[in-house]
């Protein structure tokens, strides 16, 4: 365990709990569990990690390979058994490995059958996110900023201004990735060197813009670019020029894997030729003078947005996303933020009832505020075009599950109810298909009480008296479509909750 440090995330609650962060990557899994202290800053009490490889074989078979699996499990059940001991709050994430492997649901089905853990799978995107999270933390606003993380089988890259990141950008391109396709643990011919880059320059083409405009100096915050950084500027140094790490690349494809293992440790000694290739023509294409090894990243990350979600301060993140995607696609503003104010009134007036956690609302705001959204491709069965915009859309401030949740609860905000034993839900665990349901209910409820899209309900209170959910209404005009419509849509609460609903309306 290393010795406490400290970084400076935003202004938190003087009791906040532990706080833990489990990352799978693909070259390791790693945990760190640390506590939130009144003057805002985080100090780290443990810290583990574990090279257990977790990309082994998916970049060439598609699959995660059982031994692997065996061993990710084996870690996390660990790494489960550290953060309830400490009653930490956790988010673990998994990044390209799990991303790309076609037996991810099996893999994340038997993680939490095993351990408990709820792993999410992020997307690139949210990955970069989640880096300039945690490497930025503490910068001024305007001071520009251009970050790049070389993971084992992806490579982000984020430009930021301050804290805030402006462009995210994910690379399917990694150094284990690499390695596995020209065979970079052992030494490398000129011939095989040069192919090696050509097709890094072919990603980086791919993927990137032709200008990304920043600094020329950019912020490293992978193991991987330390050590090549380390390597190249001699004696361990953080800062690399381009040319030193053009030389550094070729002079590693040069030695033996022996020879390598001199210098770096086993397992980073294996892939770190095709991890200096990554950082020599991502300089290359980004143009850049130098890079500059940075200790902090996505685990940091993860820890800051625990603490943004405590301080609430996420669930207006989630649902300025969903606006800005709602007006993308030309929705009704004016209806949809009403539903979703009325939606969260109801999540708040009836937590008593409806027991969820508090990441619950976002989850909730986002699904009330983007239902209507399919109609952009056709009103016909919009509730589906609805769950696959909002599945696949770019919403910072909900994770990658909960993103997906979101989805099914817009889904699910008319026609057929959510039941258990439908096939498309068979994916889900026990307890993500209650959630399911009950922020379906809520979300019925709140779309038929602006049925008439006039934002009749001027207000709204929810209370529960023994076996009714009485609602007090004070309103604009006449009510008589939502009336109705609460008739229709009243059903699946009254399943879920075995509540009936009581009206009491005031003008």
């Amino acid at each position: 365990m290393r010795k406490p440090s400290r970084s400076r995330p935003a202004r938190v609650p003087r009791h906040l709990p532990l706080l833990a962060a489990i990352d799978v990557g693909t070259n390791a899994v790693r945990l760190e569990i640390a506590r939130a202290l009144p003057d805002g800053s985080l100090e780290t009490r443990h810290q583990e990690r574990d090279p257990v490889r977790p990309g082994e074989g998916v970049f060439e078979s598609g699959a995660m390979p059982g031994p692997v699996v065996d061993r990710l499990v084996a870690v996390l059940r660990r790494y489960a058994a550290l953060c309830r001991r400490d009653g930490a709050r956790v988010r673990a994430v998994a990044t390209s490995a799990l991303r790309e492997a076609r037996n991810q649901a099996q893999v994340l089905r038997r993680i939490r059958r095993e351990t408990g853990l709820e792993l999410e799978v992020v997307s690139g995107r949210e990955e970069a996110r989640l880096i300039c999270l945690g490497v930025l933390q503490g910068r001024r606003p305007g001071q520009r900023a251009l970050l790049v993380d070389i993971g084992g089988g992806s490579t982000e890259v984020a430009s930021a201004d301050g804290q805030e990141p402006r462009a995210l950008h994910s690379v399917a391109l990694g150094a284990v990735r690499l390695s596995e396709l020209f065979g970079g643990q052992q030494r490398l011919r000129k011939a095989r060197l040069a192919a090696m880059r050509a097709f890094a320059d072919e990603a980086f083409r791919e993927s990137l813009p032709a200008r990304l405009s920043g600094p020329r100096v950019a912020l490293g915050s992978s193991g991987t670019i330390a050590a090549v950084v380390g390597f190249a500027a001699g004696k361990g140094g953080k800062r690399a020029t381009a040319e030193e790490v053009r030389r550094a690349a070729s002079a590693l494809a040069r030695m033996t894997p022996a020879e390598r293992r001199r210098h770096f440790d086993p397992r980073r000694a294996e892939i770190v030729t095709a991890g200096a290739v990554i950082l020599e023509r991502a300089m290359h294409h980004l143009r850049l003078e130098a890079m500059v090894a940075v200790e902090t990243g996505l685990r940091n990350g993860l820890l800051v947005d625990l603490v943004r979600r405590a301080q609430a301060r996420e669930d207006h993140t989630a649902a300025e996303a969903a606006l800005a995607l709602g007006r993308r696609l030309g929705f009704d503003e004016r209806h949809a933020v009403q539903v979703g104010a009325l939606a969260v009134t109801l999540f708040e007036d009836l937590a008593p009832l409806h027991r969820l956690p508090a990441a619950a609302r976002p989850v909730l705001e986002a699904a009330a505020v983007l239902h209507d959204v399919g109609n952009a491709v056709s009103f016909h069965r919009h509730h589906k075009h609805t769950a696959y915009l909002v599945a696949n859309a770019d919403l910072p401030g909900l994770g990658e599950r909960e993103r997906q949740l979101a989805a099914l609860v817009a889904r699910f905000h008319r026609r057929s109810f959510p039941d258990p034993g439908r096939e498309d839900l068979a994916h889900l665990g026990a307890g993500e298909l209650r959630t399911l349901r009950r922020l379906a209910a809520l979300l019925r409820v709140a779309n038929a009480l602006d049925a008439s899209h006039q934002g009749a309900v001027r207000s709204l209170r929810a209370e529960v008296r023994g076996r009714t959910v009485l609602l007090r209404l004070r309103a604009r005009g006449p009510l008589d479509l939502e009336l109705w419509d609460l008739g229709r849509e009243a059903e699946l609460f009254r399943q879920v909750f075995r509540r009936r609903i009581e009206l009491h309306t005031d003008r």
